[in-house]
């Protein structure tokens, strides 16, 4: 599997804890994702499985163009209020990779601009 794709697959994977975390929490679903979550989680998987800058992007928030579509992205935006600050209780070693990855985004960006 090449790079790309790992990160691809990442992605994906960092997303959908994300959103089982708050459909658990918010909406008290034992299994599974409730449907709207669910849909929401679908998306995002087809959106990162279609994404043309996921060789030079680190996160969709730091994206010049914003692909999802407005609905979607009030949906995606509220379940990473909710769940960014609980994932390093639930998801610790990710959530440390996600910090270290956007520091030095942030660093790269600065330092272009």
């Amino acid at each position: 599997m090449n790079n790309i794709e790992e990160k691809r697959q990442h992605e994906k994977e960092i997303v959908t804890c994300m959103i089982q975390l708050c459909c658990h929490k918010k909406h008290h679903t034992k299994e599974g994702l409730c449907p709207s979550c669910q849909e929401l989680n679908q998306y995002a998987i087809h959106q990162s499985d279609h994404c043309p800058f996921m060789a030079t992007k680190t996160f969709c928030s730091n994206c010049k163009v914003h692909c999802y579509k407005p609905e979607m992205r009030a949906k995606i935006k509220e379940v990473m209020r909710f769940s960014g600050p609980r994932m390093l209780f639930h998801y610790p070693t990710a959530t440390v990779k996600h910090l270290i990855e956007s520091i030095k985004e942030k660093h790269r960006l600065e330092k272009s601009s």
